[in-house]
């Protein structure tokens, strides 16, 4: 079996970790909120393995940064709504955050390609 990127594994973790949260969420939550956090997390990890076979990686990098700081604010509303305790809202941001520092290490050594060359 290939080994995975570490972002992709810690994407792929944080889905296993955040979805079935998500799915507990209260009824008015759940189909809104609840489903469009989901949909963002199989969206980025999606995203990621793409990216690692994409000739294009910067591009769509890009693109999941946006995705990744949606997802970031989302959060932010589940602890504000008071919907996910703090030491949630704490593991899940340090958990985004990890994935946001490797995601901007990928885009920054892509930007150094495209200045290098191949």
């Amino acid at each position: 079996m290939q080994k995975d990127l570490p972002i992709i594994q810690k994407t792929y973790d944080l889905v296993k970790w955040y979805v079935p949260i998500l799915n507990k969420l209260p009824r008015d939550h759940k189909f809104l909120l609840g489903d469009r956090i989901i949909t963002g997390l199989y969206d980025l990890l999606e995203g990621l393995i793409l990216a690692r076979y994409s000739p294009d990686k910067l591009h769509q990098l890009k693109a999941l940064n946006g995705r990744l700081d949606l997802l970031r604010h989302q959060t932010r509303l589940l602890l504000d709504f008071e919907l996910v305790s703090v030491q949630r809202y704490q593991y899940a941001s340090q958990l985004l955050k990890g994935i946001g520092q490797d995601l901007g290490g990928w885009m920054r050594q892509q930007k150094t390609k495209l200045v290098v060359g191949p």
